[in-house]
């Protein structure tokens, strides 16, 4: 099992001290965040991709190829990854030369996107994002898996005699997780290449998801990659701890109340209750997250957003402290004990490579 962090790179005003951090700001604390990840023993840090405010991350790679050079173990991956209004060809372009710089710590999520004024500005029409992210991911497939490639679609140009440079790295491309909220097509997409299926279940019941998971694991086994309960599946949610719920309650209301991914909704009682944004103690968190297990079965990744809704950078490295603590151990221990022998692990370059090499 993986445990990580995911940041959506949101520019908000704290709102207990009225204060909003610049963009270089912002962006050196995601840079802050990742390497504390690695130090307090998480396995995955993961950026999110967005060309509007009050959001950053532009250029996950950019920042991505800076963090690996101030790492060593973590595995860098996105959030989202826009298959729908990136080029293909860049695509695999930028995540084989960020494998390389990062001797294969790298994947990638890929999403449609939720902000529909990107897509125009990326020359793109939104009422075509799903056929958008079924083609691009064809051909993001095909130059990661042929050396040479000819090919010709409806959204771009074709391509002749066309070699992606550098190669992926020992032959393996990145691993890709195809993430949806609400898109049984993204399932059946993911399930037909045998790639990982991401439910960023942190809006919706997880009734929705149970169902989006059910039909991965199904086509999974339908395309014959393996049994259902072998698919991989990840999750995301978000939590924030302290030593008792009461005060962890009390700290993260008014960030909750203004944020921009969440708030002006729902009470925050009602929210956690409703999904899986756990507010509490440690072994709140613990079993909650324990609890994902018997509703989605055996998964093989669990990212947490952490640094939303204006929270200060002291703040979250107290959060990565405790979770690193007093969670992730406790989390890993269980879930190996509940795990089946035929389950696999969570994807890695190195494992992947013995595969393809035996």
């Amino acid at each position: 099992m993986q445990f990580g962090i995911f940041t959506v790179g949101d520019v908000t005003r704290d709102p207990t001290t009225g204060r909003t951090p610049t963009e270089a700001e912002r962006i050196k604390a995601m840079v802050a965040i990742a390497k504390k990840a690695e130090e307090v023993g998480l396995d995955v840090f993961a950026s999110g991709e967005h060309h509007n405010p009050p959001f950053v991350p532009s250029s996950p790679t950019t920042m991505l190829g800076y963090i690996a050079a101030q790492t060593e173990r973590i595995i860098l991956s996105t959030a989202t990854t826009l298959i729908t209004t990136n080029d293909p060809v860049k695509i695999a372009e930028d995540f084989a030369m960020l494998q390389h710089l990062a001797d294969g710590r790298v994947d990638l999520m890929l999403g449609r996107g939720n902000t529909g004024p990107v897509y125009p500005w990326f020359g793109k029409d939104i009422r075509q994002g799903i056929p958008l992210a079924i083609e691009n991911y064809g051909l993001l497939h095909k130059l990661w898996t042929e050396d040479v490639v000819d090919w010709q679609g409806k959204f771009r140009t074709p391509l002749q005699r066309f070699t992606a440079t550098p190669r992926p790295l020992d032959g393996v491309a990145p691993f890709v997780w195809h993430g949806s909220i609400r898109s049984p097509e993204i399932a059946e997409q993911a399930a037909y290449y045998g790639d990982g299926f991401f439910a960023n279940h942190i809006f919706w019941p997880k009734e929705h998801f149970q169902r989006l998971i059910q039909l991965y694991r199904q086509r999974y086994e339908h395309y014959g990659h393996g049994s259902a309960d072998q698919a991989i599946v990840g999750l995301g949610g978000q939590v924030f701890l302290a030593k008792n719920s009461q005060d962890a309650v009390k700290q993260f209301r008014p960030y909750f109340d203004s944020a921009p991914v969440y708030g002006h909704g729902p009470s925050l009682e009602e929210f956690t209750d409703q999904t899986p944004l756990t507010v509490g103690s440690p072994q709140e968190v613990i079993d909650k997250t324990l609890s994902f297990r018997e509703t989605f079965g055996d998964y093989q990744r669990q990212l947490f957003l952490m640094d939303h809704a204006g929270l200060p950078l002291d703040t979250v490295l107290e959060q990565l402290d405790l979770l690193g603590e007093h969670v992730i151990p406790v989390l890993r221990k269980e879930f190996a004990a509940l795990k089946p022998a035929h389950v696999p692990d969570g994807p890695t370059h190195a494992a992947r490579v013995a595969k393809a090499q035996a």
